[in-house]
This record gives C-alpha cells, sequence and structure tokens, in this order.
C-alpha cells in the first residue's frame, strides 16, 4: 500500500462534490438505490462518492453525474483556455523575437 496522503483542500473538494451529487440526487427525490441503477454503480459506491471518499473511480463519479443530467457540468475541468499559470509559463519558453527569414538559394534545373 502506498502512503499518499490526499492535501486537505483536494479533501474538501470532494467532500463538497460528494454533498453536491447527494443534493442533485434528494432534488430529484431519487433513493440511493435509484441513481445507483441509473449510473449503473453499486449502492456502496455511490454512497462513497456522496461521501467524499477519495478512492472511488473516476468512471463511477462521470456516470452518476451522467445519470444526474449534469455531466455538462464538467466542461470547464483543466480547460487549457482558462490554465492561466500555464499559458504564462509556455509564453516564457518562446524564444523572444522571431528567426530571421533565410533567402532561398537559386536551384537551376539547366543540365
Amino acid at each position: 500500500m502506498s502512503n499518499f496522503t490526499l492535501p486537505s483542500a483536494a479533501s474538501t473538494a470532494l467532500a463538497e462534490i460528494g454533498q453536491r451529487i447527494r443534493l442533485a440526487r434528494l432534488r430529484r427525490n431519487w433513493s440511493g438505490m435509484d441513481l445507483a441503477a441509473k449510473a449503473g454503480l453499486n449502492r456502496n459506491t455511490l454512497m462513497a462518492i456522496e461521501a467524499g471518499k477519495p478512492g472511488v473511480a473516476w468512471g463511477a463519479v462521470l456516470a452518476t453525474l451522467w445519470a444526474l443530467g449534469l455531466e455538462k457540468s464538467l466542461a470547464g475541468v483543466a480547460d487549457p483556455d482558462a490554465d492561466l499559470h500555464g499559458k504564462a509559463l509556455e509564453a516564457a519558453r518562446r524564444p523572444q523575437r522571431a528567426a530571421r527569414a533565410r533567402a532561398k538559394k537559386k536551384v537551376s534545373h539547366d543540365f
């Protein structure tokens, strides 16, 4: 077993996502069994998602969001256009000026 420890901010985010999924399920007046069946999951897996357990597979979370009709809410996750820090690092690696255009060599096709 690994000694991986989830950062507290990530742990908090997982708990919040689990609570949001639970709230969406309750607003639809679905039982845990109903949502688990629609998502193709075991009820225990759904309960782990709602509890914000870090060991749940991404596929299970995505299937749950799909069953709730919320899969499109992930469109902004890790969006490269929203990654300002990554864009700044990429821009810093670019050359400061463009390379000088090279003169084309004349090719003679006269043999």
